[in-house]
This record gives structure tokens, sequence and C-alpha cells, in this order.
């Protein structure tokens, strides 16, 4: 078994550079690139400039085009300057580094960028990944004990009429129907929180720091500085000074925000916050995992080791949940390693409607703006993610059923 794993992440490598080579060349050709796009946004410069006074700018012939220095200087700056088969290998050494360039539209290292949307993507994917699992197995498994009975219509009536909204056009409905009143507009987190707000009871307390002895306030130098500048700013808990001021003067911090909130209260508000857009991203997968778990299971209790086991005068229970449902389980661990690179990836279309900048979003933007280096770098993760993805599915296909045997 382990030289079938070993082989398997030897396997990822070829295909790795075949995906990546396959995109990479189709960023090389496409019309629109980063090239154009730099020489229409000079052109258009030069003719602002045209148009005020300033004659010919430099790098434009006679006739307002770009001049073939200009545009080969383009070209290295963007990389375009090299066969696209060179230019492959130079970008593979360097990803090889983990470097991934730097973006073309925010002039900042690519792997920066992808780390700011991991831990939203992370917590999108992840609170919809273990919703739709720990819904849908139970419920599956209740439709095929309940098989043929008013509950199994109904619920199967409901899980297809989900199924057939996509979960954009979902988002898109909830928003119009109660965004704005019960649940935010979009968005990650709160920005300004006010005293009508149910999030306020949970935003921190403060102190003036003109309300702070003058003994303690020569404690601390950072102190002096603040009252020095301005007399009503104002510190928190964090700060050892706080606990010097009475109770009766502590108040709320002012104009807060999400980062104002207490521990407690960030998680209330990002909850809130998520709740509708991880609700539309359960609804897509929530009939195929129902559904599917229903009838592995239903096909495993017509077996014949299922008849010998009530034969032998075990109870439904046991023999649904010590005997049966184990080996249901298998068809269900296939989408198990594929959503590894789902709960990064998201859904970009989900984050598109609630305005949840997250890593999937920052693809389709990118892919829109034709910032190459992003692109080629969410591609690198993506596939990396997928290719594991599959090698996890077999290693739990051995966990579920210990009768698979890769050798």
């Amino acid at each position: 078994m382990f030289s079938y794993f070993f082989r398997r992440l030897l396997l990822m490598i070829p295909t790795f550079i075949g995906i990546t080579f396959l995109v990479f060349t189709v960023t090389r050709f496409v019309p629109g690139g980063p090239v154009e796009q730099a020489v229409l946004r000079y052109q258009q410069a030069a003719a602002q400039g045209g148009e005020g006074g300033g004659g010919t700018a430099s790098g434009m012939d006679e006739n307002g085009q770009i001049s073939e220095e200009m545009m080969q200087r383009l070209k290295e700056i963007y990389g375009f300057d090299k066969p696209f088969y060179q230019a492959y290998c130079i970008w593979l050494w360097r990803v090889l580094h983990l470097d991934l360039g730097v973006s073309d539209t925010y002039s900042r290292p690519v792997w920066d960028l992808i780390k700011e949307k991991f831990p939203i993507s992370i917590i999108f994917g992840l609170a919809g990944f273990i919703l739709s699992y720990s819904i849908c197995i139970p419920l599956g498994v209740w439709k095929a004990v309940k098989h043929g009975s008013i509950f199994d219509t109904l619920s199967s009536v409901l899980v297809f009429i989900a199924y057939s909204i996509p979960g954009w056009t979902a988002g898109v409905l909830l928003l119009m129907l109660i965004g704005g009143k019960a649940f935010p507009l979009g968005g990650y987190e709160s920005g300004a929180i006010t005293k009508n707000s149910f999030l306020y009871r949970y935003v921190r307390e403060a102190v003036y720091v003109k309300d702070i002895p003058n003994e303690t306030i020569e404690k601390y130098k950072d102190l002096k500085e603040m009252l020095s500048k301005e007399s009503n700013c104002q510190i928190t808990s964090s700060h050892p000074a706080f606990y010097s001021v009475p109770y009766e003067k502590r108040t709320k911090i002012d104009n807060p925000n999400h980062n104002s909130l207490s521990f407690f209260g960030k998680i209330i508000d990002i909850g809130w916050h998520m709740f509708l857009p991880v609700f539309c991203y359960v609804l897509g997968s929530f009939a195929s995992m129902t559904v599917l778990m229903k009838n592995s299971l239903m096909e495993n209790l017509g077996q014949d080791y299922v008849r010998t086991a009530f034969a032998k005068g075990l109870s439904e229970k046991t023999v649904i949940f010590k005997h049966t449902l184990r080996n249901s389980l298998i068809p269900l661990a296939t989408g198990l390693g594929h959503m590894l690179s789902i709960i990064l990836a998201g859904s970009f279309l989900i984050e598109k409607v609630f305005n949840i900048n997250g890593f999937g979003l920052l693809g389709y933007n990118s892919l829109i703006a034709r910032d190459y280096p992003v692109v080629l770098g969410s591609l690198v993760i993506s596939t990396i993610l997928g290719l594991l993805g599959n090698i996890i599915s077999d290693l739990l296909y051995c966990v579920i059923d210990p009768r698979i045997r890769f050798s």
C-alpha cells in the first residue's frame, strides 16, 4: 500500500506540470493580456497629454503609436519577451522556490494576497463542509429507514426543490427578502456599529486618558504621548492603566467597529454575516449528498450479511449503525478528499453575491482583470489541493472499508 501512495505522490509531479503548462500557455496567447492593457493605458495618457498641448509623449512614434522600443520594454516588464516554453520554465523555477510573482493589479506579492484570503475562505468553506455532512448523512439514513413514508416523500420534494435552485440565485433572493433586516447585506464583518445594533452590547469598555490619575500616567510613556496629542483618546482593558479608572467612569469605545468587539462578540458578528452565504453554499450539495447517502444505505440493507445479522436477532439500530452505515459511507468518501480544495477555493459566485473578499473572488477578479500572476498563483494552490484531495480520498477508502487494499 505504501508503494501505491508513493507512486501517486510521484504522479502528482507530471500532472501538476501538465495543468499549469496548459493554463500558462493559454495566458500567453489569449488577447487582452497585461501588455495590451498597458499599451491602451499609455495611449490614453498620451492622448490626454496631447489634448492639453503637451506634444507627443516619449515612447510614441509620429503616428501616435507605441514605438518598438517601448513595446519591447513593456514585454520585458510583464515577462512576455521570451518564448512561452522558456517563460514557463522560469515561472516554474520561481514557484519551486515559493515565489508566485507580483500582482499587476495590486503591485503586491501574490503569496501575500493569497494568505490574506485563507482565513476567510477556510471559515466559509469549513462551516459549509461540516454542515453539509452533519445534516445530509443523518437525513439520508433516516430517509432510507423510512423509505416510502410521508416523511420520505415530503423531504424528497423539499430536497429536490432546494437542488433546483442555484446557491447564488438563492443568495440574491435572500438578500432581497431579509437582507438589511434580519441579516446584513453582505461582507464578512461589521463596519460601524451603532448603539441601536444588538452587537453594541459586546463593544469593549474603554476609558479616556484624561480620566486616568496623574500618578498612573507618569508610569507609562505612551500615555504621556497620547495625552499631549489629544485628551479624548481612549485605551481598553488590554492596557494596565485601564483598571486605575473607577468603574463609573468607564465607557464604550468611540466609533466602534468589528475590532472593537469582545472575542465572543467577534464570533457572533462573523456568524451573523456568514449565515446566509453558508446556507447558500450548503444548498448546492444538499440534495446530491442526501440522496447518495440514502441510496447507498438502501443498497447495503439488501445485502446477504444484513439479512444474516437480522436472522441472528440483532436490532435494526445495531444492524444499521454497526454493520451497514460504515460500508454506505464509501461513496461519500470520494467527495471528502475533494472538499480540501473546495474549502479554500469556496464558491466565487456566492462570494460575489455577498461581497465576501475570499479566495474564490480573488481568482475571479484577477481573471477578469487579466492579472495573470494572481491567476496562476491561485491555480498552483487549487491544483495542489485537488491532487492531494484525490490521494486523501483513496486513504479514506482504506479507513472506511478494511477490505480495500491498494497493492
